[in-house]
């Protein structure tokens, strides 16, 4: 009697997609390495729950030093909270005594009524503070909705965050000082081709 839907063989027709492997680009290419030999990182943290930020801080230590960086260059500036990070980390940043900044934080939907305005503050004051200081910020502020995710985040399921900010602080950090080299290198360049003596035709 009912009308019948047609036979499953339509739907099970195998469709062939063919993948291709993605080339690269045949143009030169910057990026940093992960080497900090030489560089001089600060690590902003805050004591805002502790209990995630001190292992976000401990990776993120670890993280330097295994690329190279000397105990002697990586400097802790610990602060109250989450959105006292942005002030701190522009008022490191501004001495130029820093290669990057690494900004250690955790947010907790549940333990902050006003979560959302926090984490847009936070996030844009770190955000402007790498622009307008020309200094590599690393982000390392967890945001979550409880305690497990964040638990998660600190090295338990998902990695640690703050090891992860440590190495991209660090390859920030040597992109900038190789577009830097490069930018010096096409300056020289310019400079020695406009001071070229003048050569006069002969009379």
């Amino acid at each position: 009697m009912g009308n019948s839907i047609g036979g499953h063989g339509d739907t099970e027709k195998k469709i062939k997609l063919k993948v291709e492997g993605v080339q690269e680009p045949d143009v030169a290419a910057m990026e940093g390495s992960l080497n900090a030999a030489g560089r001089r990182f600060a690590i902003v943290v805050a004591r805002f729950n502790s209990f995630i930020t001190e292992r976000l801080l401990l990776s993120a230590c670890d993280g330097l030093l295994r690329t190279g960086a000397a105990k002697r260059d990586i400097h802790v500036a610990r602060v109250p909270g989450a959105f006292e990070i942005p002030s701190a980390a522009r008022t490191l940043a501004e001495t130029k005594r820093y290669d990057a900044i690494i900004c250690i934080g955790c947010l907790l939907r549940g333990d902050t009524a006003h979560y959302d305005v926090i984490v847009n503050e936070v996030t844009r004051g770190i955000g402007q503070s790498a622009q307008e200081t020309g200094v590599p910020h690393a982000f390392g502020v967890l945001t979550c909705e409880n305690l497990e995710q964040a638990i998660d985040r600190a090295g338990l399921k998902m990695g640690n965050k703050g090891f992860e900010a440590a190495l991209a602080a660090v390859e920030m950090a040597s992109l900038k000082h190789a577009v830097s080299c490069q930018l010096s290198a096409v300056s020289k360049n310019k400079s020695k081709k406009g001071s070229a003596p003048s050569r006069k035709n002969p009379r």
